[in-house]
């Protein structure tokens, strides 16, 4: 049996997602709630329902990903959607949590400025769990059914989505100015979170040069299912010949690819790139 260089579990993905969840709850319930502002997402829903029909938002957030948890488990596979379980039912708790602890705006009399701390808080708090290929659900679950098939990123189809959502806040509240608010705090939520996952990449080209190509090629292949092509090359300063490993892959592909390739070869030289377009056949996966 081939050996496998990448673990099933990281608890450092989880400790990310736990304190990504923790930012987002406080960023929602101390700065954007209290202002009456709509977010976009399941949350953003549940904050509709919640303004309307006083059922706690959290509440409402859950159901709607249960619905989306089936869905879901057929198209993304197991292994994806225990970290959006996770995520899930977490943020649920910690929402529930903050509610008992903060039960006032935490800045008064300033809505704008509370939705944008909140904004930046939450925006932070949703990059860590995209980071480590973690989910809040909702719209994000969304964003990657659709990501497996097109090219979108997740900051951009967030925004799509959550425009939506906040628009339709005004048969609630019939105020032009709450959906204006929400829309300022969705751009800053946006740029923030995707600050942290790194912009708007989706493809990433990688050189890899290492003594151990042949092991970090063939695990590659078989761990990451990603092609590789071997590139001849010398160090002029050795005046040594090397071979050099060309991978095309998904930037949400990064931790894993930088795992698998130092837990063969610690010494191994990596450079990551942006790709701003991938074409031909073969690379119809990767887009």
């Amino acid at each position: 049996m081939p050996k496998k260089y990448l673990k099933e579990f990281y608890w450092k993905d989880y400790l990310n997602i736990t304190l990504g969840l923790a930012l987002y709850a406080i960023g929602l319930v101390g700065f954007i709630k209290p202002q009456g502002i709509v977010t976009g997402g399941s949350t953003g829903v549940g904050l509709v329902v919640e303004y309307a029909t006083a059922i706690p938002f959290q509440y409402t957030y859950l159901a709607i990903n249960c619905v989306l948890f089936v869905i879901a488990l057929k198209v993304l596979g197991f292994k994806f959607m225990i970290k959006t379980i996770y995520g899930v039912l977490m943020l649920t708790a910690l929402i529930t949590l903050c509610e008992k602890f903060i039960v006032e705006a935490v800045i008064e009399n300033e809505p704008l400025l509370s939705g944008l701390i909140g904004g930046i808080i939450c925006g932070v708090g949703v990059g860590l769990v995209l980071s480590v290929n973690g989910s809040t659900g909702g719209t994000d679950t969304i964003i990657a059914i659709i990501g497996k098939y097109k090219n979108i990123t997740f900051g951009r189809g967030v925004l799509f989505c959550d425009f939506v959502i906040i628009s339709s806040s005004y048969f609630v509240f019939h105020d032009y100015q709450k959906i204006v608010a929400g829309l300022i705090v969705l751009g800053v939520m946006t740029y923030a979170m995707d600050m942290i996952i790194n912009g708007s990449r989706q493809s990433v080209q990688y050189l890899i040069i290492s003594e151990k190509y042949d092991t970090i090629a063939d695990a590659i292949n078989k761990e990451l299912h990603r092609g590789c092509t071997l590139l001849d090359g010398m160090g002029w300063y050795t005046k040594k010949s090397t071979k050099i490993i060309l991978v095309l892959a998904k930037r949400t592909e990064s931790i894993e690819m930088f795992r698998l390739i130092r837990s063969i070869d610690e010494k191994a030289f990596i450079s990551q790139s942006t790709v701003r377009g991938v074409y031909g056949e073969g690379f119809d996966k990767i887009r």
